[in-house]
């Protein structure tokens, strides 16, 4: 097994974890990526020697692949933050929308709530309006 399809191996078998994506080349230093074109050079056949440009384009290529993945997830637990602390502004006013039970529902917002789906607004009624079900904000309760 070549070097690059260890590391592309090993990068295929990368979880998510609390801290973060983990996988090969989010932490690969340029030490670790010296160390593998140099192993690759010096397992390659004399006789029918690989193409090293072509093994750096490969390389980058793929950290460019990563680096995009890591921004989208980032960029997501962006989105993800903002929606909570706009859903938190609304605590205390009157809101109008539809429930996950196609209810249509309306009432002062009592609190907030992150779920996997998103910001979940918790009416004084007890009922739950998604963010994304929201279609009305009314202001302050009278």
């Amino acid at each position: 097994m070549s070097a690059v399809s260890a590391l592309a191996s090993s990068m295929s078998g990368g979880s998510a974890t609390a801290g973060g994506p983990q996988n090969a080349f989010s932490s690969l230093s340029s030490e670790s990526f010296v160390k593998i074109i140099f192993s690759e050079l010096g397992h390659q056949d004399p006789l029918a020697p690989s193409d090293s440009k072509a093994l750096l384009e490969q390389l980058s290529s793929l950290r460019n692949i990563q680096s995009s993945m890591d921004m989208s997830t980032r960029l997501k637990s962006l989105v993800s933050q903002n929606e909570l602390a706009a859903a938190s502004g609304l605590i205390g006013k009157r809101v109008s929308g539809v429930t996950d039970e196609a209810a249509r529902v309306s009432g002062e917002v009592k609190s907030v709530s992150r779920t996997g789906d998103g910001a979940v607004l918790v009416l004084q009624s007890g009922e739950r309006i998604r963010m994304s079900n929201l279609d009305q904000v009314l202001g302050a309760q009278p």
